[in-house]
């Protein structure tokens, strides 16, 4: 029988889709003769997995991802179909989570634990999302945020300050600043000129002492001995037995002044003769009474001297009464009583 050249255009195309079926399954771990042990994992978040992506445990392939469906219609987990390629045995308290690099595929990683209780196929294994590649991210990526943001607000800072910067009349206050500064320029290049400048000539005007401290060398050396000698004179002269003289003359001196203070304590004193005379009030009186008792006697031998001297030539007597009180002197004033 011969077949036509359409017939057989047909079966190559049947046979040809098949391979690729077969291929693409292959390619995505399916197998469609040998049923392999399937086992369940639960995430909240699946990150960059993939159908076909690998299963490992210690970095050892033993499955790939069939499928994964949300549990719910809110979507609270995903569930992920694990199709096992090999046989192992897996501890029931083992643990699954999403791990890999930024720049390579993702996978689940299978912590294995140490019960002595395998998973069955249809099982559900543990998963955490905190380990593997997304617990890494978040724990890289917070604190780079959180500098990001601090990063920002002291951008935003800074675009303020130069926001005020260009505002007009900071913008007045930074041009009078700037021509202040061109000023304290042109004055300080005045004062550094080589030839004119202040400090020129300061540094000239200390030349000058310098040579002239340099011509005076020897003045100043005889003027530096001359000390010296006077010093070593000093050192030398008898200093010790000239203050003992003074100290001597000091005491004579204080002596002195102890005898004469003795001699007005005993002025002072109405014990004896000058201090019965100063200090007694009563011989004060009877002494002022005595004077003008005086006074009034001569001044009664003045007035009437025949009353003391009788000198008569023909007998007669002139009578009249003797003073009680001084008479009135032209010259000499009464003393006050």
């Amino acid at each position: 029988m011969k077949i036509s050249n359409e017939a057989k255009v047909g079966l190559l195309a049947i046979i040809a889709i098949i391979v690729l079926v077969l291929g693409f399954n292959f390619l995505k771990g399916k197998t469609l003769f040998n049923k392999s042990p399937v086992i369940y994992a639960k995430f909240q978040n699946l990150g960059a997995l993939e159908k076909s992506n690998a299963v490992k445990i210690s970095g050892f392939p033993i499955g790939t991802v069939y499928s994964y469906a949300a549990s719910d219609k809110e979507v609270s987990s995903i569930v992920v179909e694990i199709h096992l390629t090999q046989d192992v045995a897996i501890p029931r308290n083992s643990v699954a989570f999403i791990d890999g690099s930024p720049l390579g595929a993702s996978y689940i990683s299978i912590k294995k634990g140490t019960d002595n209780i395998y998973l069955k196929s249809g099982d559900t294994i543990s998963t955490d999302l905190s380990s593997g590649l997304l617990g890494d991210l978040k724990e890289q990526i917070a604190p780079t945020m959180t500098r990001v943001n601090a990063t920002l607000d002291s951008l935003k800072l800074a675009i303020g300050n130069i926001n005020s910067i260009f505002d007009p009349n900071t913008n007045s206050n930074l041009q009078l600043l700037i021509a202040r500064m061109t000023i304290s320029a042109a004055n300080l290049q005045k004062l550094l000129n080589a030839e004119t400048g202040a400090l020129a000539q300061t540094l000239n005007n200390m030349n000058a002492v310098t040579g002239n401290l340099a011509r005076n060398n020897e003045t100043i050396n005889r003027s530096i001995r001359n000390v010296e000698t006077v010093t070593t004179s000093l050192a030398n002269a008898r200093i010790q037995e000239t203050m003992a003289s003074l100290e001597g003359t000091i005491n004579e001196m204080k002596g002195a002044a102890t005898g004469l203070r003795g001699s007005i304590d005993k002025i002072n004193s109405p014990n004896g003769t000058l201090g019965a005379l100063v200090n007694d009030r009563k011989l004060y009186d009877q002494l002022n009474k005595a004077a003008l008792s005086l006074e009034i006697l001569l001044d009664d031998v003045r007035v009437h001297p025949k009353r003391y001297v009788n000198i008569s030539v023909f007998g007669g007597k002139t009578k009249s009464d003797p003073l009680t009180s001084p008479t009135v002197k032209d010259t000499i004033p009464l003393a006050p009583r």
